[in-house]
């Protein structure tokens, strides 16, 4: 018998090898039971509910707001400032109830947070479309953005059941939803719109969210959330489950609980180490969603219009007739609002390819410059055609960039402050979203020129950040 061993030393995070685990006494973690099922039949189903969450309960009410904003303008004969006040707002619910989403489903449970949510936005966004006046729609849009604002849960809830190696490839599938849910509206926009109106158009777009309530019944609990609060033989049930439809067997042993590491503070994110990463990824997200947000907001207006520089004399021309006469959106511009919005397909794809190639910044600072020369092409006072075009290429890579972003962020913070730099990084890209309305309904009425430049200016700096 050896009196003394040799020691061996563990890289970071590195699992002990079988034969130094006790067989007597073996335990695992809920992370280690996940990395040992794998990827299966189980994450598939999952995606396909999580994608569907992500698809109704944010992309559609996203894409809405671009379609009912022209609508109501003519409709009820608001001013611009009103306009770009209805789609703000929906921003400011989601700022507010973030945390208190994030809360509820810490105490209570990711599925407890996550179904409560998509209730509250299902009859909010119901109730909206009997709002009689102005201020009842504000107030109406506002608490369907506070019910928006908890859909993030349902990605916290889908990542706590994927193995390490699929994270990555999985959180850029959940784009794919997105694209789909904002190619849906605009198509359930173009049936709707002309025989029922807007009104229909906000009922029906909520009715997907209950497909999602009844699929909820099917998504097990956080096997970690149950572990964490006590509930150990439910989190082995679960995994068990797990195990079952994936055709995997279950580690042997107990399961315990994980080491807890102390949770980040604001202060880590500014450590001479992260202050610059910090700070240059909050711009990053800022210009993103400010661009894109903008992009989709501007393109029903160029459309109208039929090329960028007609804008400015058709608004006079609308003027010298008469102040309250507007244009309704044609089902030309449907069509033409609809092939910008397939853009997100090819993004995701691109950005699929590029960014395991050139990396992630690369991929970012790219993105952010080909949208930055697509903006700056509409100058040249190009055609329709040339302009479906021009946007379609601008919103395909502008989408890319916040994929690329949500793939980056993680991935360069510590994990004890890597929840907390993804959530301030999405709190400054709300931020962008909550000020593009003004600059794009708002300004617009000025100078479509100088409209254009603050976005592509805002990219051009972040493809320089990147």
């Amino acid at each position: 018998v050896r009196t003394e061993l040799e020691p061996i030393e563990l890289e970071d995070g590195a699992a002990v090898p079988k034969e130094f685990a006790n067989p007597t006494d073996d335990t695992f973690m809920v992370e280690d039971a996940v990395e040992a099922i794998g990827f299966g039949k189980f994450q598939w189903k999952l995606s396909v509910i999580t994608g569907l969450a992500w698809a109704s309960n944010y992309a559609m009410e996203m894409m809405i707001l671009s379609i009912l904003a022209p609508q109501l303008h003519c409709e009820w004969r608001l001013p611009s400032w009103q306009v770009a006040l209805l789609t703000s707002v929906v921003f400011v619910g989601m700022m507010s109830s973030s945390t208190l989403w994030g809360n509820i489903s810490d105490q209570y449970g990711r599925k407890t947070g996550l179904k409560i949510s998509v209730l509250w936005t299902l009859y909010y966004g119901i109730l909206s479309g009997f709002a009689p006046v102005y201020s009842w729609i504000l107030v109406l849009r506002g608490l369907v953005g506070f019910g928006i604002g908890g859909v993030p849960q349902s990605v916290t809830l889908y990542a706590e059941f994927l193995p390490m190696k699929a994270r990555a490839k999985c959180i850029l599938l959940i784009e794919v939803f997105w694209a789909i849910g904002t190619v849906f509206e605009v198509l359930l926009a173009v049936l709707v719109m002309p025989t029922l109106g807007w009104r229909w158009l906000l009922i029906l777009s909520a009715l997907p969210l209950l497909l999602f309530a009844v699929l909820c019944f099917w998504l097990p609990e956080s096997a970690r959330y149950d572990v964490l609060s006590g509930n150990q033989e439910k989190a082995i049930a679960t995994l068990k489950r797990i195990a079952t439809e994936n055709g995997a067997p279950m580690p042997l042993g107990k399961l315990i609980i994980s080491r807890q590491e102390d949770r980040g503070k604001m202060r880590d994110l500014f450590t001479p180490h992260f202050r610059w990463t910090t700070l240059l990824l909050w711009f990053i997200w800022f210009s993103n969603a400010f661009s894109y947000y903008g992009l989709v907001l501007l393109t029903t207006e160029f459309f109208q219009a039929g090329d960028v520089c007609s804008i400015s004399s058709r608004r006079k021309e609308v003027k010298a007739k008469c102040t309250l006469t507007c244009e309704y959106l044609t089902e030309e511009d449907y069509t033409d609002l609809l092939w910008t919005t397939l853009s997100e397909f090819p993004g995701v794809l691109v950005t699929l390819w590029i960014i395991d190639r050139i990396g992630r910044k690369k991929t970012m600072a790219l993105s952010f410059f080909v949208f930055s020369f697509c903006s700056l092409l509409l100058f040249l006072c190009v055609g329709r055609n040339v302009l479906t075009v021009l946007l379609f290429i601008a919103r395909a890579f502008i989408s890319g960039g916040f994929q690329a972003a949500y793939v980056y962020t993680p991935e360069v913070y510590p994990t004890a402050t890597r929840a907390l730099g993804l959530g301030t990084c999405s709190g400054m890209a709300r931020v962008g979203a909550l000020i593009t309305p003004f600059i794009a309904q708002v300004m617009l009425e000025s100078s479509v020129y100088l409209t254009l430049v603050v976005y592509s200016g805002c990219c051009l700096l972040a493809a320089v950040a990147s």
